[in-house]
């Protein structure tokens, strides 16, 4: 068997230095990126999008009871909002009135399609929400998707707002565990009308960035002002809408 070639000493000296420079030059790429790049990126990243960690995390009802939690944010105006949830196939809903209420009751009995049925008023910033948007389930509208988007006083660099949202899922008709009024029961799961939602923006072909913002809810479950239980991984999607072409 023959055996493995002995290295000269020279050979050994020259393979160690080659060695701890590849080492040497590893550590200061590391530290050049972990200490430079990266913050020049994420300096430049905060100056580009609005932060959004003084805004608030929970809505409330009328009464002031938590509500909803904030799951999603778009950046874009009012009418791009509009046009790309319109494109997303989710539809605005009915303003809550005496009227639309018992339209809602007459189709959820006899399970007749309400593609715009009304949300209740949730509120934040001291106002009900902007806009309301929904989703039909099949025929039922016992179960729908939606959300409501409440617009902030937080601008990007072309002066578009940040309008805050909240998605949540419809599973049943019952009985409000604060008030005892007939309601809508919302499933616990919240970041799955986040991913949903936001499945169905990114398939418009509108959105011109999708970012996750970690840690925005620091409190992950709850209950909201129907006593209904939710939880969520802490974490925001935030949507920026491409802008408009030029004429």
């Amino acid at each position: 068997m023959q055996a493995e070639p002995i290295l000269e000493p020279a050979k050994r000296r020259s393979l160690k230095k080659r060695v701890a420079l590849l080492v040497l030059a590893t550590i200061l790429a590391y530290l050049a990126v972990a200490y430079l790049l990266m913050p020049a990126l994420w300096t430049r990243y905060t100056l580009k999008h609005p932060s959004l960690e003084d805004l608030p995390g929970i809505t409330h009802t009328a009464d002031g009871i938590p509500a909803d939690p904030i799951n999603v944010a778009l950046i874009g105006t009012k009418a791009q909002v509009m046009k790309i949830m319109l494109a997303a196939k989710w539809y605005p809903a009915d303003k809550l009135t005496l009227r639309s209420c018992l339209e809602i009751a007459e189709a959820s009995v006899f399970k007749r399609p309400y593609d715009d049925a009304p949300v209740s008023n949730e509120f934040l910033f001291g106002r009900k929400q902007d806009l309301a948007f929904e989703q039909a389930v099949g025929d039922n509208p016992r179960h729908r998707h939606h959300v409501r988007f409440w617009e902030s006083d937080k601008r990007d660099p072309d002066g578009r707002p940040v309008w805050l949202g909240a998605a949540v899922f419809d599973k049943r008709v019952g009985l409000s565990r604060t008030t005892g009024q007939i309601t809508h029961e919302t499933a616990p799961d919240i970041d799955a009308e986040r991913d949903l939602l936001f499945n169905d923006l990114k398939k418009t072909g509108d959105l011109a960035e999708f970012i996750i913002v970690p840690g925005f809810h620091k409190i992950r479950e709850g209950r909201n002002g129907e006593g209904n239980r939710w939880y969520t991984d802490g974490d925001l999607y935030e949507g920026v809408i491409k802008p408009d072409k030029a004429s």
